[in-house]
């Protein structure tokens, strides 16, 4: 007889690419991982993983057996669903994935008031870029998420996964004390040409978004430095480098010699959580997305007008 947990470790790798990336989703060791993959070859006496460089690719084999634990953990979900259901009260393991700002500036009092308020439940989190989290969800690799898009390129949810807003996150213009925006009241989309631009690297959303941006209001922007974490941007405003549009949550106090400009119109990114429409009706889902809902007023205000650190 197949071990659940052994399919649930192969189906992992075949969504994540990497036994690495499969543990950290897990919450175990990447030995732990290779272990259960390798018991579930002596198994089926069949070869699931080959060396492929410095990494795995899956057989064929592999892959029908990856499909089949999809079927099976979605019986499995449903299962845990209606146990769950009956008793009413939020329990079990439950992974969240989040985009890097909102595991920042929301998640960390989310997850602590679940767990004050709801010992029996297990709510552990992954920081996700939301291209990838939305299929993650939909695969059955996590069973929540938080995600976002911006006004102008709207988040598209896959067929079977529902989605719930839990707020909008602002966007300002962060320029050099001395730019020639600094000290303004507000700066159209229109003037925004001939500048160097700090920003997220290619296939990020945020990359996407000032890109299109830009394009729509007459401009290609010279992309000039590229980095994955806000914090980072920030530093390179502040050394006189360039500018960047950066968002509010999670972003911190900002340093001296930068200015935040507010950019006319203002632009929105909006915050959802998604989970797949079979465990919709899962307290521990249901809880999560009020709990979300409840702190992004606070986590809102923290960032609505950020105090300049010393």
């Amino acid at each position: 007889m197949l071990d659940l947990q052994r399919l649930r470790a192969l189906h992992a790798v075949s969504v994540h690419g990497t036994v690495g990336a499969a543990a950290a989703a897990l919450g175990f060791t990447p030995s732990a991982v290779s272990q259960q993959i390798a018991k579930l070859e002596r198994e089926t006496r069949t070869v699931l993983l080959e060396r492929e460089g410095r990494g795995v690719r899956l057989t064929d084999e592999a892959w029908q057996l990856a499909a089949t634990a999809v079927e099976l953990l979605a019986v499995v979900e449903r299962a845990e669903t209606r146990l769950e259901e009956r008793r009413g009260v939020p329990a079990g393991r439950l992974t969240v994935a989040a985009f890097a700002s909102a595991a920042r500036g929301l998640m960390p009092a989310v997850l602590a008031d679940l767990a004050a308020r709801h010992p029996a439940l297990d709510a552990r989190l992954t920081e996700v870029d939301p291209h990838l989290s939305v299929d993650l969800v939909a695969k059955g690799a996590v069973d929540l998420v938080v995600a976002h898009d911006w006004d102008i390129a709207p988040l598209p949810a896959p067929a079977g996964v529902e989605q719930a807003s839990v707020g909008e996150d602002l966007c300002d213009l962060l320029v050099p004390e001395g730019h020639r925006f600094a000290g303004r009241a507000g700066v159209r989309r229109e003037e925004l040409g001939g500048e160097r631009w700090i920003c997220q690297p290619p296939g990020r959303v945020c990359h996407d978004w000032l890109l299109r941006t830009l394009r729509g209001a007459g401009h290609e922007p010279d992309i000039v430095h590229q980095a994955d974490e806000n914090p980072t941007l920030v530093a390179l405003v502040a050394a006189g480098l360039g500018i960047a549009l950066i968002p509010r949550l999670g972003r911190g106090p900002l340093p001296a010699g930068v200015v935040e400009v507010p950019l006319v119109p203002t632009p929105v990114r909006r915050l959802y959580a998604l989970w797949r429409a079979g465990a919709a009706r899962r307290p521990a889902i249901a809880e999560t997305v009020r709990t979300l809902r409840t702190h992004w007023p606070e986590a809102s205000a923290r960032t609505a007008s950020p105090a300049r650190a010393e």
